[in-house]
């Protein structure tokens, strides 16, 4: 165990996305038909004394090809002028994880609800703004559809894909669910159910702001480059080793800490269920950029749009049912 500082802030979650400037080399047809999980990867860094993290061939991925891995990040580099400024099954719909639940995890620091927000909602009803729905999107432009149009709670509209990946390869591949905009439940409105983002931002890369801005607001979306040891990552701090790139990853980060060995990490949680890695979660070394993980790092403020409503609508209930 670690001397962990780390500031964890409840759910978690894991995301695919479209990442800046990440482009991953072009793999071969013999390496996309490969497995995932190599012993021979494992056996590497479990002999390298430097490597400082433990690698084993995890069920998750035990019958998964390199190119099934891939599907998990899909990649296309954010625009140029950006850089200025459940599993998830069948779909690669990380990116809208990270900012949905992380946007959940600050309803409830900052104002005590626990609340589980909808990340279909994001998925079906962003549509190109914020990239390709199933096939990737862009972190930054998920946080901006919650300032500007918000999401309905999870009751409301659901995940669409409730089989997830039990089966190899997750096959097939599923296409973006269409944007209904109607509840499920005949009990609940759309409009009413929707919750917002203050703002978009990033912040800057430096390790300091980034953990200020944890401690103080909560967790944030964050997204990295993978490469192929990385799918074997059992425990301790991560840092690539060995491997080709295979693509962009976001998750959401909740914490840091310094491990006994005296080396600084980050706390993540990925959404590749516990049976990966250290019970669904990861750390990776802090304070240098490793795989681009301080590169990309983006959140918003929770609003109290629609919240004051609740608030009303139980203070007329109270009122209707008094007596005078």
């Amino acid at each position: 165990m670690g001397s962990t500082l780390a500031i964890l802030f409840l759910t978690f979650c894991t995301c695919y996305l479209q990442i800046a400037g990440a482009e991953p080399q072009r793999l071969s047809t013999l390496k996309l038909n490969s497995r995932i999980l190599q012993e021979s990867i494992a056996k590497q860094i479990n002999e390298n004394p430097e490597a400082g993290w433990e690698a084993a061939i995890n069920p998750r991925f035990s019958n998964y090809t390199v190119g099934e891995f891939k599907r998990l990040l899909g990649v296309k580099p954010t625009p140029k002028k950006e850089l200025i400024g459940a599993p998830i099954g069948h779909c690669g719909s990380c990116w809208a994880f990270g900012a949905v639940e992380s946007l959940s995890d600050r309803f409830c620091i900052h104002f005590d609800v626990n609340i589980s927000l909808s990340v279909n909602d994001l998925l079906a009803c962003c549509g190109f703004l914020c990239g390709s729905g199933c096939d990737g999107g862009y972190p930054i432009n998920a946080w901006r559809y919650l300032v500007s149009h918000g999401v309905v709670t999870e009751e409301c509209d659901p995940y669409f894909d409730q089989i997830g990946c039990s089966h190899p390869g997750c096959e097939p591949a599923y296409s973006t669910p269409k944007c209904v905009k109607k509840c499920v439940s005949g009990n609940l409105l759309w409009k009413k159910s929707k919750h917002y983002s203050v703002n978009a931002y990033k912040i800057k890369s430096n390790p300091h702001d980034i953990m200020a801005e944890i401690y103080k607001n909560g967790p944030v979306e964050v997204a990295f480059t993978v490469y192929e040891d990385f799918a074997l990552y059992k425990s301790g701090v991560y840092k690539h080793i060995t491997g080709v790139e295979l693509g962009g990853h976001a998750v959401k980060l909740i914490g840091w800490g310094t491990s006994d060995d005296g080396e600084d990490y980050w706390l993540l949680a990925n959404q590749w269920n516990r049976s990966w890695g250290d019970d669904g979660y990861f750390k990776i070394r802090r304070g240098t950029n490793e795989c681009g993980i301080e590169e990309d790092v983006t959140a918003g403020m929770p609003s109290t749009k629609n919240l004051v409503l609740e608030i009303t609508d139980a203070g007329a209930d109270a009122v209707d049912g008094a007596s005078f």
